[in-house]
């Protein structure tokens, strides 16, 4: 039971950030596509973006390790 609990909680510590990072390049290719003047500012946006999702997987990998690994 306990392999499966890290199963699933790693399977989505993957996939939520995996759906931000792919919502953040829909978004930002919508953005482009609708005022290509402002790259700039819609790049910033997405690595800042980018780097909160990121950040988040890996702290979630963090605690799982830190609470299912060997003692």
């Amino acid at each position: 039971m306990q392999a499966f609990i890290i199963f699933l909680v790693m399977f989505v510590t993957i996939v939520g950030p995996s759906a931000v990072i792919a919502a953040i390049g829909y978004a930002s290719i919508q953005a482009l596509g609708r005022n290509p003047s402002a790259a700039n500012k819609i790049l910033q946006a997405m690595i800042i973006a980018l780097v909160f999702a990121e950040a988040i997987s890996i702290i979630a990998l963090l605690i799982l390790f830190q609470l299912f690994g060997a003692s």
